[in-house]
């Protein structure tokens, strides 16, 4: 399972390094989210796809079938926080968009000569 989430990550990271690399801010945003979605993932990876039981003391259950709770609860946070940024960029590329009329970052520039 680690080999399949290794490539759904790997594929995540590309699309999201290609759109942000693009002149469109609304490409840049999806990218963003895409990345952040991206780093969500690689942490639970790395936090271990394993355990079946509750982070609960039971009888019978052994310490190797616990579910680490930790990366989830880091996910959980960083979910939080990544959809108040993407936000808070939504509402300034609206606005950006409401005063120079264009998305793409390149004619945003402008040029010493529009003075």
């Amino acid at each position: 399972m680690e080999i399949v989430m290794a490539f759904v990550i790997g594929f995540l990271f590309m699309a999201a390094t290609y759109l942000m690399l693009s002149r469109s801010l609304l490409r840049i945003i999806i990218g963003t989210g895409l990345l952040s979605h991206g780093v969500h993932l690689l942490v639970l990876t790395m936090g271990g796809l394993g355990g079946e039981a509750p982070p609960v003391l039971a009888d019978g259950v052994e310490a190797s079938q616990f579910a680490d709770p930790l990366p989830q609860a880091l996910i959980l946070t960083a979910i939080v926080i990544a959809f108040g940024v993407t936000a808070f960029i939504l509402v300034v590329a609206y606005r950006a968009y409401q005063s120079l009329e264009t998305d793409n970052t390149t004619h945003m520039k402008g040029s010493d000569s529009d003075e």
